[in-house]
C-alpha cells in the first residue's frame, strides 16, 4: 500500500501541476475574444481562426482541467442519501462509483474517440469554415482529458482504500482550497487597504 500511496501521491501532483497551467487558457480565451472583437470593430477585419481557436481553448480547459477538478473533489455529487451515511459508507460508495461507472466510462470514451483523432491526423482534416484551423489538436483533447481524468481517479480509488485501513485521513473531504471568488475578493480587499493607507499617507504629508 506504501508504494501506491506514493504512485497517488505523484498523480496528484501531475494533476495539480495540469490543473494550474490549464488555467491560463482562460485568460487567452478572454485576450484572443477581446482581440477579435477589437480588429473586427476597429479594422472590420476577422477570421474564423480566432472564433476557432476560443472553442478549442475552451475545450482545452474543459477537458484537461476534468482530473484536476476531481483531485479537489469539486465534481458534482449527489449527497441527498450519500449524507445521512455514515462516512465509511460513503467511501464504499465513491468505490463503487468509480469502479464500475468511472473508469469503464473513460475507458470507452479513449477507445470510441481514438479512432477519430487517428483518421483526423492521417487525414490532416481541417475545419470546414473559410480559415479555419486543423482538427486533430481538438479531437485529441477528448482522449487525453479522459486520460487525464482516468489516472486521478486510480489515485482516488487508491486514497479511499487507504483510507478505509486507517493509513491516511478522508480524501473526500475538500481541503480547504479558497475559491476563485474568495481569492479575487481578498485581492481586491488588500488593494482597497493600500489605496487607503497610500490616501492616508499622503493627507498626512
Amino acid at each position: 500500500m506504501s508504494a501506491l500511496l506514493n504512485l497517488s501521491r505523484m498523480i496528484d501532483r501531475l494533476s495539480e501541476w495540469v490543473g494550474r497551467w490549464v488555467a491560463w487558457l482562460v485568460l487567452a480565451a478572454v485576450l484572443i475574444s477581446a482581440a477579435n472583437a477589437i480588429t473586427r470593430k476597429a479594422f472590420n477585419y476577422s477570421s474564423n481562426a480566432f472564433l476557432e481557436i476560443q472553442w478549442y481553448l475552451f475545450a482545452a480547459v474543459f477537458m484537461l482541467a476534468a482530473g484536476y477538478t476531481l483531485l479537489r473533489q469539486e465534481h458534482v455529487k449527489i449527497d441527498v442519501i450519500s449524507a445521512r451515511l455514515s462516512k465509511r459508507a460513503q467511501i464504499w460508495i465513491d468505490i463503487i462509483g468509480l469502479c464500475i461507472f468511472l473508469l469503464p466510462f473513460v475507458y470507452m470514451i479513449i477507445k470510441l474517440a481514438m479512432p477519430l483523432v487517428i483518421n483526423a491526423i492521417v487525414t490532416g482534416e481541417v475545419s470546414s469554415n473559410a480559415g479555419g484551423l486543423i482538427r486533430w489538436p481538438v479531437f485529441a483533447l477528448l482522449p487525453l482529458g479522459m486520460l487525464l481524468l482516468g489516472i486521478q481517479a486510480i489515485s482516488e480509488l487508491i486514497k479511499r482504500i487507504a483510507f478505509l485501513q486507517g493509513l491516511i485521513p478522508d480524501p473526500s473531504k475538500k481541503q480547504g482550497a479558497k475559491t476563485p471568488e474568495q481569492e479575487l475578493a481578498e485581492f481586491l480587499l488588500q488593494k482597497e487597504v493600500a489605496a487607503r493607507d497610500a490616501a492616508l499617507l499622503g493627507a498626512q504629508k
